[in-house]
């Protein structure tokens, strides 16, 4: 079996849209796993609450979750993505720093940073972190085209 390490290199080198997904399921294979029954049944129980769309239900588990083991990175990115389907943009941008404190390379959370600053009005600032995501994965499906069209908004 791959570690996460291996993965995120074979991620960096892959440039097929089908692999980057296969390599990406993989790291969120390793990612969604707490390592603890009890933290498994809050990570379970909020992405549940997150999906039937019940984001309060979904912080509280993430809450609980974070709480118990702050240095499990996924159940900030969680919390940073209940927050954010909740409108609730500060909150979630302080998870996804945490997230990425924990894990520099969570592509998710990059991602979803760069999202809210774009939405913000930072374009300088998702420039910045799309950056970041380029050096985990060049070949991120639509990441090319985002740079460009920021770059370009920037020099107008």
């Amino acid at each position: 079996m791959d570690t996460l390490n291996d993965l995120f290199v074979r991620l960096r080198e892959a440039t097929a849209p089908a692999e980057i997904e296969a390599l990406q399921d993989g790291i969120w294979h390793i990612w969604l796993t707490a390592g603890h029954p009890v933290l498994d049944k809050h990570l379970e129980a909020g992405m549940r609450a997150l999906s039937a769309g019940d984001y309060t239900l979904a912080i509280h588990e993430f809450t609980s979750l974070t709480e118990a083991s702050p240095d499990y990175a996924e159940g900030w990115n969680k919390r940073a993505t209940a927050y954010y389907m909740r409108g609730e943009y500060n909150a979630s941008l302080r998870d996804v720093r945490e997230t990425l404190r924990r894990e520099p390379r969570h592509f998710g959370a990059l991602s979803g940073w760069a999202t809210m600053l774009r939405m913000l009005g930072d374009d300088r600032g998702a420039l910045r972190v799309l950056g970041r995501l380029e050096k985990i994965c060049p070949a991120w499906p639509g990441l090319q085209s985002q740079l460009r069209d920021l770059r370009d908004r920037m020099e107008e």
